[in-house]
């Protein structure tokens, strides 16, 4: 049975109604009952993407009397054609935990009691006014993600950034993407890769650096498995990392190095290029230049800590002497790469009959030289020119699943604006002004909080009021302890938008109940630049809203109501259809109007809800699956082959950037003789959250859990499954030994993953940054292991 839209939406009207009138046509669907495993009939199938990483994968969901009963790939996905990962297999499971948050709670004696919306509001709203009022605009801050919608990403940094006047709003982007958007301005001026997913079927050699891809992107190395499977001897696969790990398993080499080592490798690579006429020297000659930074630029661990790039131009012959000294052997004294696995590496970037395709993600973006590490990569994709054909491109891969669309490309970072646009430049400034309708000195040019800093600032006393938005700050962030206690000691007001409890919710002040994925209507954008449109499937439950009303509402009661003055308005309540198709498709037409002309063009919104999404920039209807490249990018001048025009100041040349090798911030000694190194597993997604309450999800993967070298264990006397304590200079937990598991350690290296909120590993990382990005590193800090 197949629902037209308008019976669609009479269908949830009549369900809201008579929910409203205390009855219910059909019994609510069971959490059990429900996903990928549905055999009942279904209504209808509507498209949507999957809720979880950035890969961007589309799902189809199936409805039955206005409820989400079912889920399955989407077989017309140009994405993943059909196939989901264990988390895409399970995830229409997460709307129905036993313990959603359905109203609005408030703090009051010490304890969360039940209020109305109008009286959550109207406090959320009075406390941003006093202490405005007090203390300034730069009082209040936003700690938002990339997990939102495009539409809600908008609206909140229009409200701050238009509206209270304040650039303090930043996504927990910063915490995964932001050293991935540093490298990609220093070096081509432009966001976001120049490839596409379809690379990976033209690739001869694939490289992941630090990059866990069979269990970070399951369905992307579902694909480079087939190629290489496909071409057995033809294509080869490098593993660079730390640890050993499932994507190890399909290499052709494991190359292991020690943390910061990439550094070095990335150098001598470069350097052997050089050395061995290995270099597309007409290339780099005409789309090239060659730049050098700042060094020895400390690890953000100061509060308060300021820094900024200093850009001084360099010849390629100065470039050359740079690189001159990280011999292979060199770096790998450093890295304990050998010499001859570093030539090797090189000599396939340097071979035009290869196609190099790399992939990273979290292991150079969570680096203390994130920005760094990710200019280096380019390094070498562009000296040698595997760079803009098909299966020759360096990509970055992305956490979230609208990290890219929407804390990126809308500008939800605290000093960024749309399109690629900064605060601190007075004509993005203005552009940005004319677009909002606002006078240009009400959008700040200075950038406001960045993510670590903003926490720190609630502890010293800056930021008094904090709302988060779709995301668990107070589990996910490094040092978590000190800002935990910062809100312990009631040192800032805090406003929480969630839907289920967790670590941040624990400590709010005000918790609104939010409607989540396919209970709204929505946009993500992808790491390969794909826009998709999600369709609303059903109500949220109980008086949970969505996000971008919670926005306009407080808005409106800040008086700034006229920023949201959108046609459907006014008649969309939050949860129920009327008007929020009409809503959100005039704040898209408006945020897309930043993005003509920019090389980030969108298409209009109803191209998205007919398509599985496009890949911008769209220009008269064409999408474009290649950046920077002649007959495939329509910002390319002709006749020019290549054209970075992001670099408009370096003639559109792209920056080959002299970066050294430096330590990370804190090294093991004789009191925390052990690397820690955190992440994801393939089973569960950020701080579990969701994933932990999917029955079958959780019993895969119940409990976190401390990797350990079976050497380091027999030494300390330590069996699987034993209680280890993992001790920092900030903090420690327990947890249980996993020896010989699926990811392996080398000696002197644990792994812990973040996913339970029980076992709060970020009490022990460390608040080191990459000074450029302010992306904190989640990968090495200094430990001690005991039995507990």
């Amino acid at each position: 049975m197949n629902l037209s839209r308008r019976d669609f939406l009479k269908a949830i009207a009549a369900a809201s109604a008579m929910a409203a009138a205390g009855c219910s046509p059909k019994k609510q669907p069971t959490q059990e009952a429900v996903g990928a495993t549905y055999t009942g009939d279904v209504d209808e199938w509507r498209k949507a993407t999957c809720r979880f990483c950035g890969t961007g994968c589309g799902v189809m969901v199936g409805i039955k009397d206005g409820k989400v009963v079912a889920n399955k790939g989407d077989k017309e996905s140009p994405v993943n054609r059909g196939l989901n990962c264990v988390k895409g297999y399970f995830v229409s499971k997460i709307l129905y935990g036993k313990d959603r948050l359905t109203k609005p709670l408030i703090r009051k004696n010490g304890k969360m009691v039940e209020a109305s919306w109008e009286e959550a509001l109207d406090l959320v709203a009075a406390k941003f006014k006093e202490s405005i009022a007090a203390y300034g605009p730069d009082s209040v801050a936003m700690f938002a993600s990339g997990q939102m919608y495009v539409m809600e990403g908008y609206a909140a940094s229009k409200l701050f950034k238009a509206g209270i006047g304040t650039n303090n709003i930043d996504p927990n982007a910063r915490y995964c993407m932001a050293s991935a958007v540093a490298g990609f301005m220093t070096t081509f001026g432009k966001d976001e890769p120049m490839g596409c997913y379809e690379d990976i079927e033209h690739a001869t050699t694939f490289i992941t650096w630090g990059n866990n891809m069979a269990e970070m992107h399951p369905i992307l190395f579902s694909r480079v498995t087939d190629r290489k499977l496909a071409k057995p001897g033809e294509v080869k696969f490098f593993d660079f990392a730390t640890r050993r790990t499932r994507t190890t398993e399909l290499a052709d080499e494991y190359l292991e190095f020690k943390p910061n080592g990439d550094l070095a490798i990335l150098n001598a690579i470069a350097n052997v290029l050089i050395q061995e006429k290995l270099v597309d020297e007409a290339f780099v000659a005409k789309h090239c230049t060659f730049k050098k930074g700042k060094e020895n630029i400390g690890y953000g661990l100061e509060d308060g800590a300021q820094f900024k790039d200093e850009p001084q131009p360099m010849s390629y012959e100065e470039f050359k002497a740079y690189v001159a000294k990280y011999t292979p052997e060199y770096a790998g004294q450093i890295s304990g790469v050998p010499a001859d696995k570093i030539r090797m590496v090189a000599r396939v970037f340097g071979n035009p009959n290869e196609n190099v395709m790399s992939f990273w993600t979290m292991g150079f973006n969570q680096h203390v030289r994130g920005t760094w590490v990710n200019n280096m990569v380019y390094n070498v994709h562009l000296l040698t020119k595997q760079i803009g054909r098909p299966g020759a491109t360096p990509f970055s891969l992305t956490g979230q699943p609208s990290a890219c669309g929407t804390a990126r490309e809308v500008g939800v970072f605290s000093h960024r604006l749309p399109a690629d646009m900064v605060v601190d430049n007075p004509e993005h400034r203005a552009k940005a002004a004319k677009i909002w309708k606002v006078p240009v000195e009400k959008i700040p040019p200075k950038p406001g909080l960045h993510a670590t800093e903003m926490l720190r600032a609630v502890d010293y006393g800056k930021v008094k009021v904090l709302w988060s938005m779709c995301t668990n700050p107070l589990a996910v962030s490094p040092h978590v302890g000190r800002f935990r206690k910062a809100f312990e000691d009631k040192k800032a007001f805090l406003v929480v938008s969630d839907v289920y409890p967790n670590r941040t919710t624990e400590l709010a002040d005000v918790i609104l109940p939010a409607a989540m994925w396919v209970e709204k209507e929505g946009m993500y954008g992808n790491a390969e630049r794909r826009t998709q449109h999600l369709a609303k499937c059903m109500l949220p439950p109980g008086e949970a809203k969505d996000d971008l009303w919670q926005l306009i509402q407080v808005a409106k009661r800040l008086g700034y109501g006229e920023l949201f003055n959108y046609p459907g308005v006014d008649k969309y309540d939050g949860a129920n259809p009327e008007g929020e198709s009409e809503l959100k498709k005039a704040i898209f037409e408006e945020y897309r109007q930043f993005t003509i002309g920019m090389g980030k063009d969108l298409a209009p919104y109803e191209e998205y809800v007919k398509q599985r999404g496009l890949l911008w920039p769209v220009v008269k209807g064409k999408e474009t699956k290649r950046r920077y490249v002649e007959g495939e990018d329509p910002y390319v001048r002709p006749g020019t082959g290549f054209d970075f025009y992001g670099m408009k100041k370096d003639e559109h040349r792209a920056a080959i950037w002299a970066r050294p090798w430096e330590p990370p911030a804190e090294i093991p000694d004789q009191d925390y003789p052990f690397w820690l190194c955190t992440g994801r597993v393939l089973e569960h997604w950020h701080s579990g959250t969701m994933t932990r309450r999917v029955p079958e999800l959780k019993k895969a993967v119940p409990d976190a859990y401390v990797e350990i070298n079976p050497k380091d264990a027999q030494r300390l006397g330590i069996k699987q499954g034993d209680k280890v304590k993992v001790v920092s200079r900030r903090g420690e937990i327990i947890a249980p030994a996993e020896i010989d598991g699926r990811g392996k350690p080398p000696a002197g290296t644990v792994f812990v993953p973040f996913f339970d909120e029980e076992i709060l590993i970020n009490l022990v990382t460390l608040d080191a940054f990459c000074p450029i990005s302010k992306q904190p590193d989640f990968k090495k800090c200094a430990v001690r292991i005991e039995k507990a």
